[in-house]
């Protein structure tokens, strides 16, 4: 999670291009600007998924994968460096692909794995510059930020700017599935997830990444984990 990259480090600690092009800065706030695409209506999970705990990250079992669980109630550990999944990066250049084919214009260009100590200089200068409370809303502490799991990343546009155009919105949350994501941060689920909404985030999940996506939930609903804010 995160609202602004590049202005406040180096821009090569986040932006991974699949044909090492040149690198733009991101400017990442967005305000609390939502896309107005419509998500499904939805219901609650019927059961509360069990937790396992692998030492150094949470996770639930899927239908057909395990599910690495990382928000402000299950944190990763500060060793925990699986580095970008190759499997979620292959399909994100798919997907890439796919909606530049369309005209969409999506960069190849995206923000994808962070290390815990990159965390941890990215949140406290958002904390310097916005305070605690605000930046908690779009940025994660040191330790609970989906990108350390190797499987979450940011779509940039041609512009080096974050994906936030309805029409790209709206393709996302159609066919990010096809792919095997979700749009992580949907709207109207700050609850749930703890963030702002962010129509630009996309998290790997494989295969069940359809019948999550046509729930209209978000991961905490759909397999039952708890989620929200900081427990302190």
């Amino acid at each position: 999670m995160k609202k602004r990259i590049g202005i406040l480090l180096v821009a090569s600690f986040f932006l991974l291009t699949a044909c090492g092009g040149k690198k733009t800065n991101v400017e990442t706030k967005q305000e609390g600007k939502a896309t107005s695409a419509k998500v499904a209506s939805s219901e609650p999970a019927k059961k509360k998924a069990k937790v396992h705990y692998n030492g150094s990250y949470y996770s639930v079992k899927g239908k057909y994968d395990e599910i690495v669980i990382a928000n402000k109630h299950y944190p990763l550990s500060s060793d925990y460096n699986p580095g970008e999944n190759p499997t979620a990066k292959a399909k994100l250049l798919e997907l890439i692909t796919a909606m530049q084919r369309e005209g969409y214009p999506i960069s190849h260009q995206y923000s994808g794995f962070r290390s815990y100590q990159t965390q941890v200089t990215l949140y406290q200068n958002y904390v310097n510059q916005d305070g605690k409370e605000a930046a908690d809303r779009y940025s994660a502490r040191p330790g609970y930020s989906e990108h350390q799991t190797g499987l979450a990343f940011d779509l940039i546009g041609t512009d080096g700017n974050l994906v936030t155009e309805e029409k790209a919105s709206r393709w996302l949350l159609k066919h990010a599935a096809e792919y095997g994501f979700v749009v992580r941060y949907l709207n109207g689920k700050e609850d749930k997830t703890g963030y702002m909404p962010e129509q630009w985030h996309l998290r790997y999940v494989g295969k069940e990444a359809k019948a999550i996506a046509d729930s209209g939930l978000s991961l905490e609903e759909y397999y039952g984990f708890s989620g929200g804010d900081y427990k302190d």
